[in-house]
């Protein structure tokens, strides 16, 4: 199985939460960010949630439900 990516990355001085190229909405700070990018991640197991930094390069990863890598087989 699959899982969904979301993504947390700087938007003209505020952050969104991104998933498939599709904006699931926008913050003031990149902690609301987080929080709601997991909230979001956690609602469609398995996930992940990739945190970026202000200038676009990943921080850090969070991964929910088990890692489908390597894949069966």
């Amino acid at each position: 199985m699959k899982r969904t990516e979301y993504h947390v990355v700087p938007n003209s001085g505020r952050w969104k939460v991104e998933q498939g190229g599709r904006e699931v909405g926008t913050y003031d700070t990149k902690q609301v960010a987080v929080d709601a990018g997991r909230k979001a991640a956690r609602a469609s197991e398995p996930s992940q949630l990739v945190v970026h930094t202000a200038d676009g390069r990943i921080e850090t990863e969070y991964t929910y439900q088990g890692d489908p890598y390597p894949p069966a087989g």
